[in-house]
C-alpha cells in the first residue's frame, strides 16, 4: 500500500500572468470591502442605540467576506487552482451591484469604473489560457 504513494515532494507550478493579475485585482476587491467594513463601524459607533449592534452586525459580515476574497485573491497569486472558481463567482456576483450603481441610484462614473474594473477581472479569469492552467493542462510560456 506504501508503495502506490508518490513520494516525490508536491511542487506548484507557476501560474499563468493573467491569472497573478487577476489574483491581485481580487484581492484588491478584498481590501475595498474591509475599508467599506471599518467605514460601517465607524458610523455603527457613531449612532448608537441598537443601530450600534445592527451595524456592528454588519460591518462584522463585510469583514468575513472581505476577508475570504482577500484570501482567494491570494491564493490566486500563489498558483493555488482551487481559487479560479471562487473567483468567478465574486465576480458575478458583483454585477448586480454595478448594475444597481449605473441604473438606479444614478452613479455613473462609479458605475462605469467598477463596471469595467470587474468586467477586465472577470474576462482574466475566463480567458483560454486560465482555464487550461486551472485544469492542469500545459500552457504555453508569456
Amino acid at each position: 500500500m506504501a508503495d502506490d504513494r508518490d513520494d516525490r515532494p508536491v511542487t506548484r507550478e507557476r501560474p499563468p500572468e493573467n491569472v497573478r493579475v487577476a489574483g491581485v485585482l481580487v484581492a484588491a476587491e478584498g481590501l475595498v470591502g474591509a475599508v467599506l467594513a471599518v467605514v460601517l463601524g465607524v458610523r455603527a459607533l457613531e449612532a448608537g442605540g441598537a443601530r450600534l449592534y445592527y451595524g456592528l452586525a454588519e460591518a462584522g459580515m463585510f469583514v468575513l467576506l472581505a476577508a475570504a476574497v482577500a484570501g482567494v485573491g491570494y491564493g490566486l497569486v500563489r498558483g493555488v487552482h482551487g481559487c479560479r472558481t471562487p473567483a468567478i463567482v465574486v465576480q458575478l456576483l458583483l454585477f448586480p451591484a454595478i448594475y444597481y450603481a449605473l441604473g438606479p441610484s444614478r452613479q455613473l462614473v462609479w458605475g462605469i469604473v467598477c463596471g469595467l474594473f470587474v468586467l477586465f477581472t472577470f474576462l482574466m479569469l475566463i480567458s483560454e489560457q486560465s482555464r487550461r492552467w486551472s485544469m492542469g493542462d500545459e500552457y504555453p510560456e508569456d
